[in-house]
């Protein structure tokens, strides 16, 4: 076996492993779906977590704070682009509402987990246990698989965010 037959076999194996931990999480009415960490380098003082939240209710809850054994402290924040271009990053007061009816994306590019002072790496194939606290449903705790997008389901196909697909090793680029 080659030396990227393996790399590409290992790569297939953790998408797999990781879908494990894609199954929903119910809480009251509440589901919680596609929960997912980006992996860290070594003493980086800071992770983002994102998931979907889908509200079958006929009340607004509101996503207020979360928690996990892997890191000193997690908060929810929003990530906006000033008119000037310039990222800023801060947390939700009061929370993140889930209004009835309805799904709130917590995704690179918007809201999401800040998962503030790691205790270790998170690395893709492990996950991070974490409690995610809702106003009126509650604690529930999810599995977050440590990946660079959300997992897919064992044998689904497709890019992930902030992956690019380059030409492999002593082959031309494909033509667009």
């Amino acid at each position: 076996m080659t030396r990227m037959t393996r790399a590409l076999a290992l790569a297939g194996a953790m998408m797999v492993a990781g879908s494990a931990y894609a199954q929903p999480v119910k809480l009251g009415a509440l589901t919680i779906t596609s929960p997912w960490v980006r992996p860290t380098p070594p003493g980086a003082p800071s992770a983002a977590g994102y998931l979907n939240i889908v509200n079958h209710g006929s009340v607004t809850d509101r996503l207020v704070g979360a928690t996990t054994p892997d890191a000193a402290s997690v908060q929810v924040h929003e990530m906006s682009m000033t008119s000037n271009g310039v990222m800023k990053m801060r947390p939700v007061p009061g929370g993140l509402a889930i209004p009835p009816g309805k799904t709130v994306a917590l995704a690179p590019g918007g809201y999401h987990l800040m998962i503030i002072g790691p205790t270790q790496e998170f690395k893709a194939g492990e996950s991070v246990p974490v409690t995610l606290i809702f106003k009126h449903a509650g604690k529930v705790a999810v599995s977050f698989p440590v990946a660079n997008g959300p997992a897919k389901p064992a044998g689904a196909m497709g890019a992930m965010p902030g992956m690019t697909m380059g030409a492999m090793p002593g082959k031309a680029p494909a033509k667009p």
